[in-house]
């Protein structure tokens, strides 16, 4: 009788198969964080965000550092309880077309490319709905990938937040100082009254320091802080005062 030889297995099948189980697994992991994250934002639909990314990050930074006692200073309040002045005062110093786009601002976001491609400093092209994603859910930085999470997180927010929301929610977490976040936290700090109360060059003041809220101080205010809440001042009444407001859906 003859001793039978065992089949060899196709080599080519191990190495297909060899790749097939990774690209499941990624799949798999990128598919339960696309519905993970969906689900997330579409909660903070109505749900005020506990904290945020940058805020855990500045908890972290303080407690490393030994610092256990100063507070995070951040105050939930609904856009109806934040000054018309205030609201318009950010579209106007961040992002004009805001009302109108759908999340990008793909002109800024050339002029942005080109000059990083030209070796210039990085300039940011963000809406308020990319720094409101930004702030929610990333990590501060420059560089692409972070722009590609932030894209996503962006487009979740267009489409399932109108766009009140997204001004209401940028208004709660964006930084105002150091480590204060939010408007109502920023209003009590730096001129001892609630935010519904901010008048029009208050506001204008606040939004000045958005750019760099470690240097610029709503409280003592530079030259450049100055002379930036001017410019505010200016766009906010060329976009036609607080009826621009009306462009974004009722708040009820």
């Amino acid at each position: 009788m003859h001793a039978t030889t065992p089949a060899r297995q196709d080599p080519s099948k191990d190495q297909e198969a060899a790749i097939r189980t990774p690209l499941r697994w990624f799949a798999r992991i990128l598919a339960a964080w696309v519905a993970l994250t969906a689900v997330l934002v579409l909660l903070l639909r109505w749900v005020p965000p506990p904290t945020t990314a940058f805020m855990l990050a500045a908890h972290v930074r303080l407690w490393l550092g030994g610092d256990f006692h100063t507070p995070v200073e951040q105050r939930w309040t609904d856009l109806s309880r934040i000054s018309p002045y205030a609201q318009l005062a950010v579209i106007a110093s961040e992002d004009q077309h805001f009302p109108f786009h759908h999340g990008f601002d793909f002109n800024s976001m050339h002029e942005a490319f080109e000059g990083d491609m030209d070796g210039e400093r990085f300039r940011g092209g963000s809406t308020i709905s990319q720094q409101t994603a930004k702030n929610l859910f990333l990590w501060g930085g420059r560089s692409y990938v972070r722009k590609g999470i932030e894209a996503w997180f962006t487009a979740l927010m267009e489409l399932t937040w109108p766009k009140h929301r997204i001004l209401e929610v940028y208004l709660n977490v964006a930084q105002f100082g150091p480590d204060t976040y939010g408007v109502q936290a920023a209003s009590r700090r730096f001129f001892h009254k609630d935010a519904i109360n901010l008048s029009r060059s208050e506001a204008a003041q606040l939004a000045g320091v958005l750019p760099n809220p470690y240097m610029l101080h709503a409280g003592r205010p530079s030259a450049y802080l100055a002379s930036r809440r001017e410019w505010i001042l200016r766009q906010m009444r060329a976009l036609g005062d607080t009826s621009y407001l009306r462009n974004l859906a009722p708040v009820h």
